[in-house]
């Protein structure tokens, strides 16, 4: 029963850790990503990403409260987050410079 218990205390310290990720990374994005993005408000995800990083940080994962944070904070990461990265262009670059066009290097016509 210990072991099992371990287990639980690791993956509620996993969960609440996954739930901070998502509030910080909300915090630092730009306001006007999320309205490019056609994502709800940068307050509003700020506001329910903060209440489920508190909400796990005092109840653990026992409760469904902190599921329903969860499911938020996934929410978040798999939707919004990829969305705000494509408007803002922080996504990887494959390679080539920053002179690439989609078709291939644009060269200005030489």
């Amino acid at each position: 029963m210990q072991g099992f218990s371990n287990f639980l205390s690791l993956l509620s310290l996993a969960l609440t850790l996954f739930c901070a990720f998502a509030f910080f990374d909300s915090l630092f994005r730009r306001e006007d990503a999320f309205r490019a993005a056609d994502k709800k408000t940068k307050p509003f995800w700020a506001i329910i990403l903060g209440l489920a990083l508190a909400v796990a940080l005092i109840f653990g994962f026992m409760s469904f409260l902190p599921i329903i944070g969860l499911i938020a904070a996934i929410v978040y990461v798999v939707d919004v987050r990829p969305a705000l990265k494509q408007v803002t262009g922080g996504g990887r670059r494959r390679g080539g410079s920053s002179s690439d066009g989609p078709y291939g290097p644009y060269n200005g016509g030489r």
